[in-house]
């Protein structure tokens, strides 16, 4: 039986700009499943945003409910808010987020230093686990200016992975990447939707979205629109069929 991870009602976000109220969310009301793989849509300014920061415990609402995974959100002080956040959620940044002195199995290992409970040497074998879940277990060694953007976002989904989070929060993962990479990096969250993690992606390509189950468009601080998608494309279906790429491509 599918059980909710996320859950909000009536959620509204109000920023005070000087004098000026800007209403980013009027009174949004959805649930995000188990096993569940949504993209956020909308225009520049629509709330997409807004409300990817409120599911990530980034931001809170004004007013309104936000359940994470049973939790509600708005009753926690800070730093039972922040634990939440790192145990429960796993971030993509489309910059990627990286720390430029420190090898892509450092980077993977961060989310862990803030849990004493682990030793050392589970922190490195979990790690090395999620570098090899996203196909880079012979890169770990590697710093990001000798990674390829793609092999860098593969990092980025490898470190959002390390802590077992219960949802995966993208923010634009494909958004500084060519059509092969992107179609490789909707391929990993795929795989990782069928192992039965849950991905929330924000974008604003359509093409990309279309990769999902589900849509959720957004308008003004409202949902207006929150669709199936009946047949979503298959990103390592086609990588296959990507004509390949040769030196004249280059020139």
């Amino acid at each position: 039986m599918d059980r909710v991870i996320m859950s909000v009602r009536s959620l509204v976000k109000i920023y005070q700009m000087g004098d000026v109220e800007v209403h980013a969310l009027r009174g949004v009301n959805t649930e995000i499943m188990k096993d569940d793989f949504v993209a956020i849509m909308g225009k520049s300014g629509s709330g997409k945003s807004t409300f990817m920061n409120i599911l990530g415990c980034l931001d809170i609402p004004t007013r309104g409910q936000y359940l994470l995974d049973g939790v509600d959100v708005g009753s926690l002080p800070k730093d039972q808010l922040a634990a939440l956040r790192n145990h429960k959620i796993g971030f993509v940044f489309q910059s990627f987020n990286l720390l430029p002195r420190t090898s892509a199995l450092e980077n993977v290992e961060l989310p862990l230093m803030y849990n004493r409970k682990i030793s050392s040497k589970e922190m490195r074998e979990r790690s090395l686990r999620a570098l090899e879940a996203v196909g880079l277990a012979g890169r770990a060694h590697h710093f990001p200016n000798q990674l390829s953007g793609g092999e860098q976002q593969r990092v980025a989904i490898a470190r959002s992975l390390v802590n077992d989070p219960v949802v995966i929060l993208a923010d634009e993962p494909t958004g500084n990447l060519d059509t092969r990479t992107s179609l490789e990096v909707m391929g990993i969250f795929q795989k990782l939707n069928m192992q039965g993690i849950t991905v929330v992606i924000v974008t604003h390509e359509a093409d990309i979205a279309a990769f999902t189950k589900r849509n959720i468009t957004f308008r003004d601080g409202r949902i207006i629109r929150a669709v199936d998608v009946h047949k979503p494309r298959n990103a390592e279906e086609e990588l296959k069929n990507l004509p390949a790429i040769t030196e004249e491509d280059d020139e």
